[in-house]
């Protein structure tokens, strides 16, 4: 009982500030309802459903065709017998270099822990901590009739 997003392509980032632009390709999404046999019975014997969640899955890379860094990334999915929902795995590339200089692992929706080849280790980011930015969108009179939000609005309306 889940249904599963697989996303095919790739992405641009352009960093002004620093003339960098990186390629990049996303993790697969999947909308989980059920995590267990139990809950499969459960389901089955008394219509009641888990609390259903969002789950990412796969791998990534990213790549900066100017200085040669590059990420490889794994979104971990929760098995089906205990783990944690989740996990994010990475390692961090300098350019022409076989061995990471840096592994990242967690949680992408909570804390993250850097290792570096020094030695050390540190917080690499806490998403909890991070200040919401409210998004900038131009009103749809004002969009083309294929942006995103102008596109699929009659898609959202229906939604909502």
């Amino acid at each position: 009982m889940s249904i599963g997003v697989h996303n095919i392509g790739q992405g641009c980032v352009t960093c002004l500030d620093h003339d960098e632009h990186y390629i990049l390709t996303f993790p697969n999404g999947y909308g989980r309802q059920v995590n267990s046999l139990i809950d499969i019975f459960i389901f089955n014997a008394l219509s009641i459903l888990t609390v259903p969640w969002i789950e990412l899955g796969g791998e990534c890379s990213i790549n900066c065709s100017k200085t040669g860094y590059n990420a490889s990334i794994v979104f971990h999915t929760k098995p089906f017998y205990g783990g944690k929902k989740h996990r994010v795995t990475a390692e961090i590339f300098s350019p022409n270099d076989k061995k990471p200089f840096c592994s990242i692992e967690g949680e992408w929706n909570g804390v993250m822990y850097a290792k570096y080849s020094t030695g050390e280790n540190a917080v690499f980011i806490d998403t909890k901590k991070m200040p919401t930015i409210k998004k900038k969108v131009r009103k749809l009179e004002d969009q083309d009739d294929f942006e995103s939000r102008c596109l699929w609005k009659d898609v959202t309306y229906n939604l909502k």
